[in-house]
């Protein structure tokens, strides 16, 4: 579970016990510590520590006084609006990040948690993850506290980390390339099946999707540049051409990371989906 929806679910606990102030970051310009969306919440208890971060230094420390004054408004008077308080991290903070951020401070309570379940939920990006060897279960588990929604797949029962079973979509498949047509739209891919010959088909299954409906951002390939020279002259003799063999990544991960062990690569590999996932959020959208 990633972080994020760790804080929703402690948040919308939180608020049958007591109101809150949630401090969600309007509208941001320059360099700053969080993104637009990014939020913390604030409880009228006041041992309660918050929820949730807009960055933290000085600027969540004069939000969080400014959360509790409304929130001690709240309880003198009743019901108020919310307030947006602008704040530049240089001149007013001294901060050295020099931009600007408007926050919105808003008091909520119990009446308000589906609005809040609604409006907070992270938007997680799909990841299909074909194989659960060492690799897959280490990369499963990194990927846990990320924003991404794990799609495991592998044509063996019994082989996925139950922990990680419990918040991600485990699918059993024979053959395992049965599952590319189903994957959500978007789904960055993996492959590192226990086997060549399932990679083999699980990359012309996507590449063939990706042909008719262009739908998978990124296909990551797991092995050698030696490994992926063989494929490449397979897959052309299955027809696919080198526009289409392009979009394939092989090997995977961030370049620099030489360590071997499943945990070293999973870490290499989600760094890598988290660039791909920047570059995706920087794209224009399309129709």
């Amino acid at each position: 579970m990633d972080t994020t929806t760790r804080a929703l679910q402690a948040l919308l606990a939180s608020l049958g016990a007591a109101p809150a102030c949630l401090v969600t970051v309007e509208s941001t310009q320059g360099s700053v510590p969080r993104e637009r969306g990014a939020w913390m919440a604030v409880s009228a208890q006041a041992d309660a520590p918050p929820i949730g971060t807009i960055g933290g230094g000085h600027l969540e420390w004069r939000a969080l006084q400014e959360a509790r004054q409304l929130l001690a408004h709240r309880a003198a008077a009743g019901e108020v609006g919310p307030v947006l308080l602008r704040q530049a991290l240089g001149p007013s903070l001294g901060q050295c990040c020099g931009g600007v951020v408007q926050l919105r401070l808003e008091c909520v309570d119990a009446a308000d948690a589906e609005r809040l379940r609604a409006q907070l939920a992270p938007r997680l990006q799909p990841v299909a993850l074909f194989g659960g060897g060492h690799v897959g279960h280490a990369l499963a588990r990194a990927l846990a506290p990320l924003p991404f929604a794990l799609h495991w797949i592998d044509s063996r029962d019994g082989v996925f980390d139950a922990e990680v079973a419990a918040r991600a979509l485990c699918e059993h498949s024979e053959p395992v390339h049965a599952a590319v047509p189903t994957l959500a739209p978007g789904s960055l891919v993996l492959i590192m099946s226990f086997s060549h010959a399932e990679d083999l088909n699980i990359l012309a299954a996507c590449l063939a999707r990706q042909r008719e409906r262009a739908d998978l951002p990124y296909i990551g390939l797991i092995g050698s540049r030696t490994k992926w020279a063989t494929f490449r002259h397979r897959l052309e003799a299955r027809g696919f051409g080198e526009a289409e063999l392009a979009h394939v990544t092989c090997p995977i991960g961030v370049p620099g990371i030489e360590g071997k062990q499943p945990e070293v690569i999973a870490v290499a590999v989600a760094a890598q989906l988290l660039q791909r996932l920047a570059v995706l959020a920087s794209a224009p959208a399309s129709g």
